[in-house]
């Protein structure tokens, strides 16, 4: 039988983030999983950092760019992290992903390495359930014009400086003045950011389906300053009011210093991200391993 994926991008998690160094038997384990694939009758490429850094020279080494023109499907060996990376690079190009978890069990990485084989089997011949993750698309505008701008994942979150004290912020959605929040920070969150760090400060868990964000003040000075659940076909606007050094983050990996009166602008993106997930999947399941909710119980 035919696989119902053909060309496949194998893209893997080689680094240490702290010390930059190789993953121990990263190179071995992407050797199992390419092989795997081809015997699966798949032809297999690899991104391209990927393949310098684990020396998978044997297969067809890809930029990501190339990788969404190319390729039927992503599979990505690593961690959450590595997944909302190649995610936002992909989104444009509808190049649908599957994970295989490398250490604990990710939100959205969600096939134990340990007999993946059984579980990829089905999916790639076309035995899966398909999970869409709409982006979210935030500018700083500064002096009416863009000077920077990214996509997230899970959150665009603003924070207070480093060495200084609270950040003040003025919260408009849908141009419509909300308040003005003294704290440390502010996290606007997708439904899949809601179990990252919105979960951390106090914030909801949303269901995949629901087409929401969650607004999360990060320890405010105003308790009654609670999280809230909106639509997100609003855009939602955040001033720097007061406040040294804040910084705007996107899924906690682009940076961007901010100064009095720039304002960052999020939206909605027109870009999904194409989960696959094995026949069955419920994020239940997911929630419930994850968070350990049966454990302690009678």
């Amino acid at each position: 039988m035919k696989p119902h994926f053909r060309h496949v991008a194998l893209i893997g998690k080689y680094q240490v983030p702290a010390s930059g160094a190789p993953v121990p038997g990263a190179q071995k384990v992407l050797e199992g999983i390419a092989q795997f694939l081809v015997d699966q009758g798949c032809t297999v490429a690899v991104e391209a950092q990927t393949a310098a850094n684990t020396q998978l020279s044997q297969y067809a080494a890809l930029e990501t760019d190339e990788i969404g023109k190319q390729c039927d499907l992503g599979l990505v060996v690593g961690g959450d992290g590595t997944m909302l990376s190649i995610g936002r690079q992909v989104a444009s190009y509808g190049t649908p992903l599957i994970g295989i978890n490398q250490g604990r069990l990710g939100f959205v990485t969600d096939i134990p390495l340990d007999g993946y084989q059984d579980t990829l089997a089905p999916m790639l011949r076309g035995e899966y359930e398909e999970d869409h993750r709409p982006l979210m698309y935030a500018r700083v505008i500064r002096d009416n014009v863009c000077v920077y701008d990214a996509f997230a994942m899970n959150d665009v979150v603003v924070n207070r400086g480093s060495a200084s004290g609270m950040v003040e912020l003025r919260v408009e959605v849908g141009g419509h003045f909300v308040a003005n929040q003294r704290a440390d920070g502010l996290i606007i969150a997708s439904p899949t950011g809601s179990t990252a760090y919105a979960l951390s400060a106090g914030g909801p868990m949303l269901h995949p389906s629901i087409p929401g964000w969650v607004l999360v003040p990060i320890a405010p000075h105003t308790l009654s300053n609670r999280p809230i659940v909106l639509a997100d076909v609003t855009e939602i606007a955040i001033e720097i009011v007061s406040g040294r050094g804040a910084s705007a983050s996107f899924d906690m990996q682009s940076l961007a210093s901010l100064l009095h009166g720039d304002r960052i602008l999020v939206t909605r993106s027109e870009y999904c991200v194409r989960f696959l997930h094995p026949r069955g999947w419920s994020y239940f399941d997911t929630l419930r391993k994850k968070l350990r909710w049966n454990e302690g119980g009678s």
